[in-house]
């Protein structure tokens, strides 16, 4: 990645005219350590804006537009597939944004883009509701991310995804109108004010309903967790254009329109809940019982290949069975949930009685006690950090998500694992939401040399191939498109469908200024550019999996740094020192000397959240402790 130590004054001279300087973050240290997401991708953004309000957001779209400035929105940055990295202006909406308001009893929240899931499911959880998304990440990813990225998650499956349980959207557009789909009067300022968008998505909805092989095929794709391309549901789902537009948002990664403020419908959090590890001899064992266990009404059912068993099996607290498992094994982690004991009893009794046939290894202990219920899914939360806890220094974690007819998923799982042995990836494990054929992939890799990039280049093609031609599956279920699988979003979607995409990204966004290159691209090698670099350097540093996890916790995050940027600090440091860069060495290292280590307060809160164990505190009280610079020692 290109890296300079000054900004562009002319771009900051602009800038300062629309945001004071305290909310314009321009140097060196600032620009680097924004670089990277939680995904394997990293671009070095010209400025780091944080705008407060809708009128600023305007008026950065201006700049954007008259200085041909690529723009990109970043709330929690937990995205994997690299939406909320850019080479232009990135828009931080961590820091601000953040307003929740519980209205209806309840039954809806209005919440703006950079509050977490988590702290909204706080509010709710008295009354007895949540938000129907519930990705892994809830704690650290904010609403503008879930929403973005068509989030959905363990229990909530296709029906009660962020998609579905959308009320109202209020964006403003690249050319700074807004609108609101809960104000009736912007039907109609939509169609007067937006005329060319507002008309192309009328085209494109008659055009579809035309057309009953796609009108058909849009609707079969969104029957499984579908995150590739734009919602094209919204096409067959919605009649007039501002509805239309409004759902194309939900899963759009940032490409359309800036999503100012959404209303959610809430969903049941059922009090009472079972929970119970299932043992089956190998995977197709297991995925023989997702029917039973939909049929009995189980909530979530998730799926873990004995690598990822293999990958927990020493964990305090874990049963010693789990050692002790066939090479073959798998198991599914069941919960039922209702909002009663009796219901919930029931519910799993109804469960237990047809188990005849789906050869279970062991006899299943379904448990309501809420500290083993806790740990279960605390192991189920931890495989993909457990993976990334004992990569080899210098390769990061690929976590990809696919989505296959869930009838056929444990042959799916066994020819990606066949996958994995012909291409090398012998660390590999497989989870992931059973129920809705909905699998994660992990592996390690390194993108250091030529051989590495090319041996990943050639595997997730052939996993491309897999899932589309050989099962008719989906490339991204939950994760969004990203930059990872924009070049394959037309082998999936057809040229058709994949016309449609086009034409949406560039009447909403003629400039093409608005995340340039996630969703739609034409570079047929999009996902194996501006690879994130990940040098050894130091214990702490080579465990981070840079996941964001930890950055709600940390006292410092909006006053200096958060624990994951003084990560990422410490790695350009060391990109740097090996170059010889040794002008930008020194400007990041004496901006490093007070952002990183002077104002960090070393209570160890950033642990409390990290899933690979680092305590950031320390690695900056053993910096503290040194005196002499890095570079010497070269």
């Amino acid at each position: 990645m290109a890296m300079h130590p000054s900004a562009d004054p002319v771009l900051i001279e602009a800038l300062e005219r629309i945001l004071p300087k305290e909310r314009i973050r321009s140097r060196f240290i600032d620009r680097v350590t924004f670089a990277s997401d939680a995904g394997f991708y990293s671009l070095v953004p010209k400025a780091v804006v944080q705008p407060i309000d809708e009128a600023e957001v305007r008026a950065l779209f201006r700049l954007s537009r008259e200085r041909r400035e690529p723009m990109v929105f970043r709330a929690g940055g937990t995205s994997l597939s690299g939406q909320s990295v850019t080479d232009g202006i990135l828009v931080d909406l961590a820091s601000h944004w953040k307003g929740v308001k519980v209205e209806d009893s309840g039954r809806r929240v209005r919440v703006q883009p950079g509050v977490t899931g988590s702290v909204v499911n706080a509010r709710l959880r008295s009354l007895g509701r949540k938000i129907g998304p519930d990705p892994s990440s809830i704690s650290s990813a904010m609403m503008g991310g879930i929403v973005s990225n068509n989030s959905s998650g363990m229990c909530c499956g296709v029906a009660q995804n962020a998609y579905h349980t959308v009320r109202f959207v209020r964006f403003v557009l690249p050319d700074g109108k807004a609108y609101t789909t809960e104000e009736p009067g912007d039907y109609e300022r939509f169609r007067a004010e937006s005329a060319e968008l507002h008309d192309e998505l009328a085209s494109i909805r008659m055009e579809v309903l035309a057309n009953p092989v796609l009108r058909d095929r849009i609707r079969s794709k969104y029957r499984m967790k579908n995150t590739v391309g734009y919602s094209l549901n919204a096409i067959v789902d919605y009649e007039h254009p501002l509805d239309i537009f409004a759902h194309l948002l939900v899963g759009a990664e940032g490409t359309l329109a800036f999503i100012s403020e959404v209303v959610l419908d809430t969903v049941a959090d059922h009090p009472c809940k079972s929970t119970a590890l299932l043992y089956f001899p190998d995977i197709l064992t297991a995925c023989r019982a997702i029917g039973p266990l939909t049929s009995a009404g189980a909530a979530m059912a998730e799926l873990m290949d004995r690598a990822s068993l293999r990958s927990v099996e020493r964990l305090k607290g874990m049963p010693s069975v789990v050692r002790e498992l066939p090479e073959a094994a798998a198991a599914l982690l069941v919960e039922f949930q209702e909002p009663d004991v009796e219901s919930l009893r029931s519910r799993v009794n109804e469960f237990l009685s047809s188990l005849e046939g789906l050869s279970l290894l062991h006899a299943p202990v379904f448990t309501m006690d809420a500290a083993e219920r806790e740990f279960l899914w605390k192991v189920r939360k931890g495989l993909f950090p457990a993976v990334g806890a004992v990569r080899a220094s210098g390769t990061t974690v690929v976590l990809e998500d696919l989505a296959f007819p869930v009838e056929r998923l444990g042959e799916a799982v066994l020819d990606l694992q066949g996958l994995f042995s012909k291409h090398g990836y012998t660390e590999a494990i497989v989870f992931g939401h059973a129920k809705d054929g909905n699998i994660h992939f992990v592996v390690t890799q390194s993108f250091n040399t030529s051989a590495e990039v090319e041996r990943y280049d050639r595997f997730l093609r052939e996993v491309v191939d897999l899932v589309v031609h050989g099962y008719d599956g989906t490339l991204k279920a939950e994760h969004g498109t990203g930059r990872n699988m924009a070049p394959f979003v037309e082998t999936e979607w057809g040229p058709e469908a994949y016309g449609l995409l086009k034409r949406i990204k560039r009447a909403a966004d003629p400039s093409g200024l608005l995340n340039p290159g996630v969703i739609i691209n034409d570079d047929a090698e999009a996902h194996i550019r501006n690879l994130k670099s990940m040098p050894e350097v130091e214990e702490e540093v080579d465990r981070c999996i840079e996941c964001g996890y930890c950055e709600h916790r940390c006292p410092s995050r909006d006053v200096t740094m958060t624990p994951r940027r003084r990560i990422v600090a410490r790695r350009v440091l060391e990109d740097l020192r090996r170059s010889g860069d040794r002008k930008s060495y020194q400007t990041l290292l004496d901006e490093y000397r007070h952002d990183g280590l002077d104002t960090c307060a070393v209570d160890g809160l950033c642990a409390t959240a990290c899933p690979v164990d680092i305590n950031t505190g320390d690695l900056v009280k053993r910096l503290r402790r040194e005196s002499h610079s890095p570079f010497a020692d070269g």
